[in-house]
C-alpha cells in the first residue's frame, strides 16, 4: 500500500489525496473533527442529522441503568 502524503500550504491548508477521498467517499463541503492522538491527529467526518436518524431504533428502555444505579 502506497503512502499518500500532503503538504501544509502557506495558508495552513491541506489537500486530501484523491485516493483517500474516493475510498472514504468524502465530499466537498463535508465537516470534519480533529481529534488529538499522541503526536498525530485523527480526522473524523462529523455525521449529519440525517445520517444519525434511526440510529437507536430497537433500543430497549427496560433494564436501562442511569448514573444513580452505578456503584
Amino acid at each position: 500500500m502506497a503512502k499518500d502524503t500532503a503538504k501544509l500550504s502557506a495558508k495552513f491548508q491541506i489537500s486530501i489525496p484523491k485516493a483517500i477521498r474516493t475510498a472514504r467517499r468524502w465530499q466537498a463541503g463535508q465537516v470534519f473533527a480533529f481529534i488529538p492522538k499522541g503526536e498525530g491527529m485523527l480526522l473524523v467526518p462529523v455525521p449529519t442529522l440525517d445520517e444519525l436518524s434511526g440510529l437507536a431504533r430497537g433500543a430497549k428502555k427496560q433494564g436501562y441503568r442511569d448514573r444513580n444505579d452505578r456503584v
